[in-house]
């Protein structure tokens, strides 16, 4: 049980390694580094994963653990390195996951009681995972290795059909065992050791619980199965629909709801929030759009007189939650076109934030030249409500929302 469980419990954290190195590369890309666009709810799928297998860890390794415990509790605690080792790994591995899937649950609904950074902790930490987790499987691969593949047999209620290898000694195979491993005759020692192991196995019986007694508990293969089991679709059915349409109906536990919020969409940042207020996005907002010494600027009117057409793209935040709209706006390609750009350049998004971590962004080329990239006017139908980037903001096909920059005031081609 230790090996499936350990199983499901590392593909799990290898599909959060996956998709968080994703996520964080497309907010902090490397320098040669270019993302696919197609298809355009790859974020959206990526970070759902991410999200949703995170929430499903947590029965899984509170299962792991209940499994495993009373190994965890063995005298002496370190026999050797390789058991350095092992528990090492153990207590680094545990530490490290509980404190990365509690912060990551928090930050989905954006409180931060702890006092370090959550951005910075969770990228260091899910490599002090994976690290422990290869140490430990490392260490404990003769193991895993056995009961990997291993045919096992149960009986109509569920319990283990125990083996040859597995079956408990008998009195007479320790004294058998003992005796052989002596230098005296088998003879006497057999029967000393007979007589020990009488009275040890008579004591062993003495202080078994008696399976009749109606206080016994007792825990079933199948029961425990089921537990994890339905734990696991509990906590995907009720949170996943923040991130999967199809189970919104039963979103219960999800921050977010898919059509609630202004436009029709949630938010997590507000204007007020962002300090932007409605004297920065009156009649004389504009948008400047520069290359070099090149630079056009375009007021409200001038965008809604060009041009305009309609996406449907999804916003799709690293918190998890993520919901399809329809847009409407001047594609960003014409707009990087009348200031001369080539289509191998980047370009850099400045917000009318006064402050916060991605006031300032990049967007690499490959999304500036996509067909669907626009600077919105518009989202399911009616002009930006204020909290979702009016007077105009960027959206793009694959992107996380953060990158998707509302209260858009300059495009600088770099």
């Amino acid at each position: 049980m230790a090996v499936v469980l350990g199983r499901l419990l590392g593909i799990a954290f290898l599909v959060c390694f996956g998709t968080g190195l994703y996520s964080h590369f497309l907010q902090e890309p490397l320098p040669w580094m270019v993302f696919p666009t197609r298809p355009q709810t790859l974020y959206q799928v990526s970070q759902g994963l991410h999200i949703t297998t995170g929430i499903v860890c947590f029965p899984l390794i509170l299962g792991k653990l209940y499994v495993v415990y009373p190994g965890l509790f063995q005298t002496p605690p370190i026999k050797n390195f390789v058991g350095f080792l092992e528990r090492a790994s153990i207590a680094i591995f545990v530490a490290a996951s509980l404190v990365q899937i509690v912060t990551g649950l928090l930050n989905t609904y954006q409180w931060y009681p702890f006092p370090f950074p959550f951005k910075q902790t969770h990228w260091a930490l899910s490599f002090v995972i994976i690290g422990s987790l290869a140490i430990h499987i490392a260490v404990k691969l003769p193991v895993i290795s056995r009961y990997w593949t291993r045919s096992r047999s149960f009986d109509a209620e569920g319990n283990l059909l125990l083996d040859d290898e597995d079956l408990p000694l008998t009195r007479a195979d320790v004294a058998v065992e003992l005796a052989e491993t002596t230098r005296e005759p088998v003879g006497p020692i057999s029967r000393r050791v007979d007589g020990l192991t009488g009275r040890l196995f008579d004591w062993i019986d003495s202080a078994r619980p008696r399976t009749d007694s109606p206080k016994q508990a007792r825990v079933s293969r199948r029961g425990f199965v089921a537990t994890i089991g339905v734990s696991a679709a509990a906590v995907v059915a009720l949170t996943a629909g923040q991130s999967f349409r199809v189970l919104d109906g039963i979103n219960v536990f999800g921050p977010r709801k898919n059509f609630v919020g202004p436009n029709d969409l949630p938010v997590n940042r507000t204007a007020r929030a962002a300090q932007v207020t409605d004297a920065l996005t009156d009649a004389d907002w504009q948008l400047a759009v520069s290359r070099g010494a090149v630079v056009t600027t375009y007021s409200r009117a001038d965008l809604e007189a060009m041009t305009l057409h309609t996406v449907d793209l999804p916003i799709a935040c690293v918190e998890g939650w993520s919901q399809m709209a329809t847009w409407r706006g001047v594609r960003l390609r014409d707009l990087l076109d009348a200031v001369g750009a080539h289509p191998d350049e980047d370009l850099r998004l400045t917000s009318l934030e006064s402050a916060g971590g991605y006031r300032v962004t990049e967007m690499g080329h490959e999304y500036a030249q996509d067909d669907l990239t626009l600077v919105a006017l518009e989202v399911n139908g009616k002009p930006l409500d204020i909290d979702h980037g009016f007077p105009a903001r960027m959206i793009a096909p694959g992107r996380p929302g953060v990158l998707q920059t509302k209260w858009l005031s300059k495009l600088e081609v770099i």
